[in-house]
């Protein structure tokens, strides 16, 4: 048991680590959070497109109806948004996820997702795993009934209702990464009107013999295949379908701020609201933001933490620099395949080049930049400690107007320009963020960053 941690979102380990007799003690551990929290309707079991996952998601659905939950699961692999959509379209307790979204075929991992479809909070994490222990199921007669159950289809109707997008005329090149969002991101485009060539569709539980991870090195053939076929922008997914990449014709791959920024925009020109946006996401939301009159809640690295302050504000839109975006009206999860319907929207109207040419022109440039230094988890709080007292008056040239302390150290220059150096809470590393209005200034600073880390790891 002590090999289960419930981490930014959810438990996720090596196949050796990862094992049916934990996945199991998980199941047992959510059924007596379920019980001690006073739910008794029906449990959703989700599964990837990974080798292992219907497996998992097999011991999971017996562990719970063996406590006397009715279990229903889909009826095949799919994206984590339609299972979090489907807990509140069927007015379900929870669901359990079995995912290790963009890491490599040798990973698996499970999250449990809340009766609101938004990511689960720390204290409910916590409860789950003081709730670890063996499996102890009931009578027989006392075991809730497992189903099948289709939760594609109402989601991809809830995502038409939101969207309402004639995508008549367009072209998409659409990559799935061999992962979840096969079938079920293309089929929306195309059933919008999109016409939509795929790339990476086919079932491969070894994604190719890489991660299923959407970022650019992993996108080059797309970028490729927009040119090619002439596209109006092309769409790929992580391995769950949580996440969203887009590439454009002039641009290639389309920087998630951007897209983000873009999103933003759209949604101003038909409704009000503030965003959200966590620490490491651009400021050119915030320059949107003031120009309509609007306010921007920062928010910690995490989509829980995105979640639950686009609840409390009544948010238009949230979102994070690493591509994970939901809107008002949705889920407060992060869905890849809503947004690639949003996107279709936005392009219809006018194209994903344009807006974003329109934008800088408007705001202003902005270029982030990105690095990371390995650092082991147990060193990162004596770094961030030690860091604290390191910090100076200026970087690269511009004094310091304001430090940001929510998420590790976010440091805002005069010259609107700003640093970000915090833990990665998902790997061994230490990262290094920046933002300025071009991208020699960019390098300057994440260079001005490495140097007062590096000599504190």
């Amino acid at each position: 048991m002590d090999a289960i941690t419930f981490g930014t979102d959810g438990w996720r380990a090596t196949l050796d680590q990862f094992t049916d007799d934990r996945v199991r003690i998980v199941g047992q551990a959510v059924a007596d959070t379920l019980r001690e929290t006073g739910h008794d309707e029906p449990v959703l079991v989700g599964y990837d497109a990974r080798e292992t996952s219907p497996g998992f998601a097999d011991s999971l659905a017996e562990i719970l109806a063996g406590n006397g939950f009715d279990v229903l699961v889909p009826e095949r692999d799919c994206p984590t948004p339609t299972v979090a959509y489907g807990i509140v379209d069927r007015d379900c307790a929870g669901a359990l996820m079995v995912t290790a979204s963009h890491n490599p075929p040798e990973y698996n991992g499970v999250k449990f997702i809340p009766d609101d479809g938004a990511p689960a909070l720390p204290e409910v994490t916590e409860r789950i795993e003081a709730n670890l222990r063996e499996p102890d199921l009931l009578p027989e007669d006392e075991h809730g009934t497992i189903e099948e159950v289709d939760v594609i289809g109402p989601h991809a109707a809830h995502a038409h209702e939101l969207a309402d997008a004639d995508l008549s005329g367009l072209t998409v090149v659409y990559d799935a990464i061999h992962g979840s969002g096969r079938g079920v991101t293309d089929a929306l485009l195309e059933s919008a009107g999109a016409e939509v060539i795929r790339r990476r569709c086919e079932q491969d539980p070894t994604f190719g013999g890489g991660s299923p991870e959407p970022s650019p090195e992993h996108l080059e053939g797309l970028v490729e295949a927009v040119r090619e076929h002439d596209a109006d922008f092309g769409v790929a997914n992580d391995g769950d379908a949580d996440r969203i990449a887009v590439v454009t014709p002039e641009r290639g791959y389309l920087d998630e701020n951007l897209f983000f920024a873009v999103l933003y925009d759209y949604m101003l020109e038909s409704d009000s609201g503030p965003a959200v946006r966590s620490v490491p996401t651009t400021f050119l939301i915030d320059r949107i933001a003031e120009a309509h009159g609007e306010e921007v809640v920062e928010t910690p690295v995490g989509f829980k933490w995105v979640a639950q302050a686009m609840g409390e504000h009544d948010a238009l839109v949230g979102g994070e620099e690493s591509g994970g975006f939901s809107v008002r009206g949705h889920i407060r999860e992060k869905d890849g395949v809503l947004m690639a319907l949003l996107a279709g929207a936005m392009a219809a109207a006018e194209s994903l080049d344009d807006r974003v040419d329109r934008l800088l022109a408007e705001y202003g440039e902005i270029h982030p930049g990105k690095t990371s230094l390995d650092c082991p988890d147990s060193e990162k709080e004596r770094v961030l400690s030690d860091l604290e007292d390191e910090l100076p008056d200026s970087v690269a040239g511009q004094n310091v107007e304001k430090v940001v302390t929510m998420d590790g150290f976010k440091v805002l220059l005069e010259d609107g320009s700003w640093l970000l150096m915090r833990p990665s809470g998902t790997e061994p590393k230490l990262r290094v963020y920046a933002e300025a209005g071009s991208p020699e200034r960019v390098e300057e600073l994440l260079d001005a960053g490495t140097e007062l880390v590096r000599p504190l790891l």
